[in-house]
């Protein structure tokens, strides 16, 4: 089974689905044709991805994932950084559930690891429109 790990270096957050997450994360790879090498995902505070943005990607503002990829093509490895205050932030900002937020994020995070950018309102577009069909095969 491809090796897909949890992380959480937030304080207040244990992460208790693994199984079914790491199910729906196999499942969103192999409907890209993409295989997981290796696959973190660390759940963090604001300031800690902060703390990323500013070191990494000399941006200066917080956000909710920060996706590092190792690997290109058609076999992904990377880390996926989440902060769980934004998430929570953001769900309560759009009204919606925290952990349909929280999925969202996840596969977003999967999704730049094969190879979806964001940068454009048409990438954009494409981007939300792959996390609302991944959302929809979740069975959890």
């Amino acid at each position: 089974m491809a090796p897909v790990h949890f992380h959480s270096e937030h304080p207040n957050f244990q992460f208790d689905r693994q199984d079914e997450i790491s199910d729906w994360i196999r499942l969103t790879c192999r409907e890209e044709k993409v295989k997981i090498e290796q696959l973190d995902f660390i759940f963090c505070t604001d300031n800690d991805l902060l703390e990323i943005n500013i070191k990494h990607l000399n941006h200066s503002y917080l956000t909710d994932v920060i996706t590092f990829p190792y690997s290109e093509g058609e076999i992904i490895a990377g880390d996926i950084f989440i902060s769980i205050d934004r998430v929570k932030d953001n769900a309560k900002d759009l009204n919606a559930e925290w952990f349909d937020e929280f999925c969202r994020v996840m596969v977003h995070g999967v999704l730049h690891l094969c190879g979806y950018a964001d940068k454009n309102a048409e990438q954009q577009a494409e981007m939300r429109s792959k996390e609302d069909y991944y959302l929809s095969l979740r069975s959890f």
